[in-house]
């Protein structure tokens, strides 16, 4: 059993760790309103672009594709996948359900996959596992510009234009709300809704928005085709900086879950601490009071033999006998 002193200082090793992580939560509350600001601003933005690209597709007529970045490849050899992940751990299962969910998604696809990562904990993952990293992108700032993502999104279009790979894939984690956040796998290029032919796999694949209706009835100036020029490179943009936003506001969302997680368990472990401790005293002391009883019997039983003894010897001495 573990001495008073032990338990109290793991009692201050934990009270020092419950300071830590308290701070760490204010910090990730701050944090992620920040972030839940700017997801719910950018978001209906982005859907809403989506929505208004595949209307001019489609809009187009003659079933032509007026942009390479909307042109289906008729047969997928080399799969692309954009991992986001954080740069730092204590976020609870942030990183390692997003992670899990690319893997077993490439997994499903059973074709080559190599990836891109964006985040510390995406890149080290995908090394353990013999991934094939072709890129990574780690230390970005804490509120990133669509300026910060463009040398990954630069990369992904080079490598599907030059038919290095036939299908890309975002792996992000989607903010529902501060307590739920969900991993999910967005088609990306070609920006086109993506059709996965196995269920299992397809589950994983986020949905998009739908055609709206009427769209023969659109009008465009100066035309269909010098608008896709001009917006499918930085729509193609705006979905990555979109989900790298959803995935920053999950991940402060998650670790400040996680922290405040940890500073409960960290009182209730105090509190566990303190009760084995008073114990332990309590053993200490009742201890100590059977050594001073156990000490005053045994002085007492030395003492009443040596009266015996004196008494004895005074006896001896009153009949004569020399001693």
């Amino acid at each position: 059993m573990a001495t008073a002193r032990d338990i109290q200082k793991r009692i201050r090793s934990v009270r020092n760790i419950s300071q830590i992580t308290r701070a760490l939560e204010a910090v990730s509350a701050s944090r992620v309103r920040r972030a839940q600001a700017r997801v719910l601003a950018s978001r209906a933005y982005a859907e809403k672009a989506w929505e208004l690209l595949l209307n001019v597709q489609a809009g187009a007529g003659g079933g032509a594709t007026m942009h390479p970045l909307l042109e289906e490849r008729p047969e997928i050899r080399s799969i692309m996948i954009v991992l986001i992940t954080s740069d730092r751990g204590l976020a609870g299962a942030f990183n390692a359900n997003i992670i899990r969910v690319a893997q077993r998604f490439a997994e499903r696809l059973d074709k080559p996959v190599q990836y891109v990562t964006i985040g510390r904990k995406g890149r080290d993952a995908m090394v353990r596992a013999g991934a094939n990293v072709v890129a990574e992108f780690s230390d970005l700032p804490s509120e990133p510009g669509i300026g910060d993502i463009s040398p990954a999104t630069r990369l992904a279009i080079d490598a599907f234009l030059a038919a290095e790979v036939d299908d890309i894939f975002i792996a992000y984690t989607d903010f529902i709300n501060m307590l739920t956040q969900r991993p999910a796998v967005l088609g990306w290029l070609p920006l086109i809704p993506h059709t996965i032919e196995d269920q299992v796999a397809a589950e994983f694949v986020k949905d998009v928005p739908s055609l709206s209706e009427g769209v023969s009835s659109y009008e465009y100036e100066p035309g269909a085709e010098a608008i896709l020029q001009e917006i499918v490179p930085r729509f193609t943009e705006l979905q990555l900086y979109q989900a790298l936003l959803e995935s920053q506001a999950s991940e402060h969302a998650a670790r400040m879950v996680a922290m405040r997680n940890a500073s409960d368990n960290a009182s209730q472990l105090v509190d566990d601490l303190t009760l084995e401790y008073n114990k332990a005293r309590q053993t200490a002391i009742t201890a100590e009071i059977l050594d001073i009883v156990g000490g005053t019997e045994a002085l007492q039983d030395a003492m009443d033999d040596m009266a015996l003894r004196i008494e004895e010897m005074t006896d001896l001495n009153e009949q004569g006998v020399r001693i």
